[in-house]
């Protein structure tokens, strides 16, 4: 099966027309999440310069990946985006945060210079959408951290996604003298706070994205923190459940997920959860370190 994806996805890019995978019929809705690694807007700029070749793999790769909503992170700006998730097959929605000015050298990679990083959405055309204000408190205040960017999905019975990048390294444990990880766990009541208040209106919510943090990991105290119980039906589930990666061969513990409150959790198709692996190519040729997930909501 892989190597038929992969042949697929070559015959695509060399007849340079690339199709959308179709919705299944039913009314379901299949939610993914992709860190695309430091996506400029222009070739060869960016902490991983890119040609338009590049971009065109991208692009089949978001095809084969045939969800429906995409939350994304690690994109300079629409325009970068608009370059992997064609205008006229999916609308871009993007945090309204301001361009971080953090700037810089690209660690390892002398000559190029850091490019902003932003969180945001690919939803695809005839998918019903509206736009809710973002969790621009998942700031703290910093320019530099990410906000959530808040959607809710009207096809069949609501969702609310709410698309996040939270502060990287603090991948286990909160040892205080880490700097980051008293950061990251300052995002967790702000992040708590949104859970909380959908599970009071009893809305099916989902949050994704790169929470840079082994969730799934026996006892994690950002999980425990978070998953208290209270209110009722706040508690998130992990929809990639104990599976280990299979991204990168060195790390088997995802920091990207899926995560459901208890009514978007009830209408989880079973076994729907899918990993992307970029149709089995070679992990040197991935065209980024993170690799999509993806669920299906029934309607």
């Amino acid at each position: 099966m892989k190597s038929l994806i992969a042949l697929t996805l070559s015959a695509a890019l060399l007849s340079g027309c690339v199709g959308m995978t179709p919705p299944r019929d039913g009314g379901g809705l299949k939610i993914a999440s992709w860190n695309m690694k430091h996506l400029a807007e222009r070739d060869g700029e960016g902490c991983s310069p890119r040609t338009g070749a590049d971009y065109a793999r991208l692009r089949a790769h978001a095809s084969a990946l045939g969800a429906d909503v995409i939350a994304f992170q690690e994109v300079q700006n629409r325009a970068a985006a608009e370059r992997v998730f064609d205008p006229a097959l999916y609308d871009v929605v993007m945090s309204g945060r301001p361009p971080s000015t953090r700037g810089g050298e690209c660690r390892g990679r002398p000559g190029l210079s850091i490019q902003n990083q932003a969180v945001g959405f690919a939803i695809r055309k005839g998918v019903p959408w509206t736009r809710n204000p973002d969790l621009s408190a998942l700031a703290l205040g910093n320019p530099d951290l990410r906000w959530g960017v808040d959607v809710t999905v009207s096809r069949g019975r609501p969702v609310r996604l709410l698309a996040v990048h939270l502060k990287s390294g603090c991948n286990s444990g909160r040892e205080p003298t880490d700097p980051d990880c008293p950061v990251l766990f300052d995002q967790l009541p702000v992040l708590e706070g949104w859970t909380e208040a959908r599970a009071r209106e009893g809305a099916a919510f989902v949050v994704l994205g790169d929470w840079n943090r082994r969730l799934a990991s026996r006892n994690d105290a950002f999980l425990a923190d978070l998953n208290d119980g209270d209110p009722e039906g706040s508690t998130l589930t992990l929809t990639s459940g104990d599976r280990p990666a299979g991204c990168k061969a060195r790390y088997r513990e995802y920091i990207d997920f899926i995560a459901t409150g208890a009514a978007a959790t009830a209408r989880i198709e079973p076994g729907s959860f899918e990993e992307y692996v970029y149709g089995g190519v070679p992990e040197a040729e991935h065209p980024s370190d993170h690799c999509p997930i993806s669920v299906r909501l029934v309607g």
